[in-house]
């Protein structure tokens, strides 16, 4: 396995893993397969525009993109020691092989180098146990709780809300 930061010459991977992730868990995350479609190739790509304090990681194994990790750090004063997952996904054929916890681990160290931060945060949506199990497993701990706060249709979905302090020491 190898795990990288995706560029701009990811684009076309990227988008297609992201589809397949917005379509077969539509509801691990807040963002819809319809409207993410319905955004160009350059849109797209402007995400994968690297820097320490914003980038989506890749896992590939056997040369092809099987897992995400999304992280960017809030930009306002008052909110610049805060930085933000989003996109976590592993496709079905790769799990179970650890991939998951080496992109959140992955995550966590290039955060760690970034002074000033202090916490990441992530939100999981409640029937996402197994995710959030790896979360814990990593010290995010659940600080709060959003009612209905993802809608699939007619469906309401509770969002649990996650921290790690960076100020403390790495398990």
């Amino acid at each position: 396995m190898e795990i990288r930061p995706l560029t701009e010459s990811d684009v076309n991977i990227f988008r297609e893993l992201r589809l397949h992730a917005l379509r077969e868990e539509p509801a691990a995350f807040t963002a819809s397969a319809e409207e993410f479609e319905q955004q160009s190739l350059e849109v797209v790509a402007q995400r994968l525009i690297n820097t320490p304090e914003n980038f989506v990681l890749g896992a590939f194994v056997d040369r092809a993109l099987v897992g995400l990790a999304g992280f960017h750090r809030e930009t306002s004063d008052k909110l610049h020691h805060v930085g933000v997952i989003w996109g976590m996904y592993v496709a079905p054929e790769a799990r179970d092989q650890g991939i998951g916890r080496a992109l959140i681990r992955e995550v966590i160290q290039r955060a760690r180098s970034l002074s000033g931060l202090d916490h990441i945060l992530l939100g999981v949506v409640e029937s996402q146990t197994i995710a959030r199990i790896l979360y814990e497993s990593l010290g995010f701990v659940v600080y709060g709780r959003e009612p209905r706060a993802v809608k699939i249709g007619d469906e309401h979905l509770d969002e649990e809300l996650m921290t790690l302090d960076l100020r403390r020491q790495a398990a």
